[in-house]
C-alpha cells in the first residue's frame, strides 16, 4: 500500500474544519489546522489560534507571525521551508490559555500531523506544545535546547508573542533559532546513518552461467588440486556501527 501523503494531510485537514470535538467548535469563525510543505523538515507547535489566525484560517499571520518570519530568516529558513500548526486548532474566547479538555480534544490531530510530516525537527513554541514532549519543565529553563525521541530532535523555545510583551526576550529567541541550521545538520546526518547501505556491485552480479550440455565423448575429469597449505584467510570482519548523541545546549 502505497502511503499518500498529501491525500491523507487534505483528509486530516477537512476533518479539522468540521471538527465538533470540544466546545470551541461554537465560538470559533474558522479553524486553524496548519500550513506547509508535507515533506518539511522542520515542524513549529504553537499553542493556539488567536484573532487574525481564527478569521483567516491560517496559523501565526499576526503580530507574532511576523516576528516567527524574522526569527526563521535568522535560521536560514522561511515559512515555505517550515509546516506550522498549533496544539489547538480553534481559538479560545479572548485568548485564554487552553483548557485540558481541549488540549485532548485535538492531541490526535496533532499527533497524526506529525505522523504525516515526520519531520526531523519539532521546535515547540511557548509552553504548551512544550508539554506535550517535555513535561514538568520549564520554558525558561530549557528554552533552546535540544532533545533526541527516536531519531528525532525536539527543540523548546519561546512563543513570538511572548517577545511582544517582554522585549528582553527577543534577543533570547534570535539566538535559539540561529542554532537550529547546526541542529537540521545533525538531525540530517542522524537520518543519514539510519538508512540502509546500497548493494555492492560485485554483490549485485548475477551467478556464472551453466556450461552447455555437448553431445558425444566428454574429457576425462582432472583430480582437484591439494589445497594450499599455510594459514588460510578468514572472513573480513563488518565495520562497527557507532552512534551520535545530540548534545543538549546549555
Amino acid at each position: 500500500m502505497i502511503f499518500d501523503r498529501e491525500a491523507t494531510m487534505e483528509n486530516l485537514s477537512a476533518r479539522v474544519r468540521g471538527c465538533q470535538l470540544c466546545p470551541l467548535s461554537k465560538t470559533r469563525t474558522l479553524s486553524v489546522p496548519g500550513e506547509g510543505p508535507i515533506d518539511a523538515e522542520v515542524m513549529l507547535i504553537g499553542e493556539a489560534p488567536g484573532v487574525n489566525e481564527d478569521k483567516q484560517g491560517r496559523p501565526f499571520v499576526g503580530a507574532a507571525g511576523n516576528f516567527l518570519s524574522e526569527l526563521l530568516a535568522a535560521a536560514g529558513l522561511s515559512r515555505e521551508d517550515v509546516f506550522i500548526c498549533n496544539v489547538l486548532k480553534c481559538r479560545p474566547p479572548s485568548n485564554r490559555d487552553p483548557l485540558p479538555l481541549e488540549i485532548e480534544a485535538c492531541s490526535d490531530y496533532l499527533d497524526e500531523q506529525i505522523d504525516i510530516i515526520d519531520p526531523l525537527v519539532i521546535v515547540t513554541l511557548g509552553r504548551y506544545s512544550m508539554a506535550k514532549f517535555f513535561p514538568r519543565q520549564t520554558i525558561s529553563r530549557i528554552h533552546g535546547s535540544v532533545k533526541e525521541i527516536a531519531g528525532r530532535a525536539y527543540v523548546p523555545m519561546y512563543h513570538p508573542a511572548a517577545a511582544l510583551h517582554r522585549g528582553n526576550l527577543r534577543e533570547v529567541m534570535l539566538d535559539d533559532f540561529r542554532k537550529l541550521p547546526f541542529i537540521l545538520e545533525h538531525a540530517r546526518e542522524a537520518a543519514r546513518r539510519q538508512q540502509p547501505s546500497p548493494l555492492p556491485a560485485a554483490a549485485a552480479a548475477p551467478p556464472p552461467e551453466t556450461p552447455p550440455v555437448v553431445d558425444g565423448p566428454q574429457p576425462e575429469a582432472t583430480a582437484p588440486e591439494a589445497p594450499a597449505t599455510g594459514p588460510q584467510p578468514g572472513p573480513i570482519p563488518a565495520p562497527s556501527q557507532s552512534t551520535t548523541q545530540f548534545r543538549l545546549f546549555e
